[in-house]
C-alpha cells in the first residue's frame, strides 16, 4: 500500500509543485538587489526548515537522560543522517557549518542585510518565543505566516505529518532556473554570489541525491500501511506547499515593491556587516 499511497500524494500535489517551480518570482530576479530581497525573506524558511527536522529527531531519537535505545531504529538512522549534513556540513574552507550558517554567509557576501534574521535568532536564543519575536520585530506577514505554520506542524507531535511537511514542503523546490539566475548574477557582480552558489550546490547535491530519498524512505516507514496516516500526510503536504506558495507570492510582491516592507529591510550594500 505504501508505494501507491506515496504515488497518490505526488499526483495530488503536482499542480502545486508546478506552480512553485514556475512561479513568477524567478522572472523578477533580474538584478542583485532583487536577489538580496529574496534572500532576506528566504532566510527564515532556511531557519524554520530545521524546526521540522529537529522535531523529527526529537521524536525518533529522544535526547533526554537516561539514554534509551531508539524504538524505531531505521527511523533514527535516517533522521540522524539527514541532521548530520544539515546541521554540520562543511563550508568552502572545509570547516563545519550548518546550512543556515552557509546561507547567512552567502547573504553577507552578496550584500544582503542579515540584520532581521540575526536579530530574530538572537531573540529566540535568549528565550523569546518565535511567535512573539516575529510580532515584536514587525516581520513581514508572508514570513510570519509561513513560520507560524511550520511551528504548528513541528509541535504537532505527529511524526507522519512532520515527515510529510519536511519531504513534500521543503525538498527539491528550487528549480534549475534559479541556479542559472544566480550564476548569471554572480558573473555580473564579480563573484559576490560565490558563497550562495556553494550553498545551492550543496543543497541540490544533498536533496536530490541523498536527503530526498532518505526523507521518502522515512515517511514511508512512519506511515506504514495505515490509511489514516497517509491521509494526514497528504493533507499536510498540500498545506505545506500552499504555505510555500503564499511565501513566494509575498517575496514576489516585495521584489516588485521594495517599499512595502518595514524600515530596515531590503538594504543593499557592497557587504553587510550585520
Amino acid at each position: 500500500m505504501s508505494s501507491s499511497a506515496f504515488q497518490s500524494i505526488e499526483e495530488k500535489i503536482e499542480p502545486l509543485r508546478q506552480s512553485l517551480l514556475n512561479h513568477q518570482v524567478y522572472q523578477k530576479l533580474d538584478d542583485l538587489q532583487a536577489l538580496q530581497i529574496f534572500m532576506q525573506y528566504h532566510a527564515f524558511a532556511v531557519w524554520d526548515f530545521m524546526l521540522l527536522l529537529k522535531s523529527l529527531q526529537h521524536s525518533l531519537c529522544p535526547s533526554g537522560l537516561p539514554w534509551l535505545p531508539p524504538t524505531n531504529r531505521l527511523g533514527a538512522r535516517l533522521v540522524n543522517e539527514i541532521v548530520l549534513a544539515e546541521e554540520s556540513d562543511i563550508d568552502p574552507s572545509g570547516l563545519p557549518a550548518s546550512h543556515f550558517d552557509l546561507y547567512l554567509n552567502a547573504m553577507q557576501t552578496a550584500g544582503a542585510s542579515t540584520a532581521a534574521i540575526r536579530s530574530f535568532v538572537d531573540q529566540v536564543r535568549s528565550g523569546g518565543r518565535p511567535a512573539e519575536v516575529l510580532k515584536q520585530q514587525n516581520i513581514p506577514a508572508p514570513i510570519s505566516q509561513f513560520v507560524l505554520r511550520t511551528i504548528e506542524i513541528a509541535q504537532s507531535g505527529d511524526v507522519c505529518q512532520i515527515a510529510s511537511a519536511f519531504l513534500f514542503g521543503r525538498e527539491d523546490l528550487l528549480p534549475d532556473i534559479f541556479s542559472k539566475i544566480v550564476n548569471r548574477l554572480n558573473s555580473d557582480s564579480d563573484g559576490k554570489l560565490d558563497a550562495f552558489h556553494y550553498y545551492l550546490q550543496r543543497h541540490i547535491e544533498l536533496d536530490g541525491d541523498h536527503h530526498g530519498p532518505l526523507a521518502q524512505q522515512l515517511l514511508t516507514q512512519l506511515c506504514g500501511d495505515d490509511p489514516m496516516n497517509w491521509k494526514l500526510a497528504e493533507n499536510v503536504a498540500t498545506q505545506a506547499l500552499e504555505a510555500r506558495l503564499a511565501l513566494w507570492d509575498g517575496i514576489s510582491e516585495a521584489v516588485s515593491n521594495p517599499s512595502v516592507s518595514p524600515t530596515g529591510w531590503h538594504v543593499s550594500t557592497a557587504v553587510s556587516h550585520h
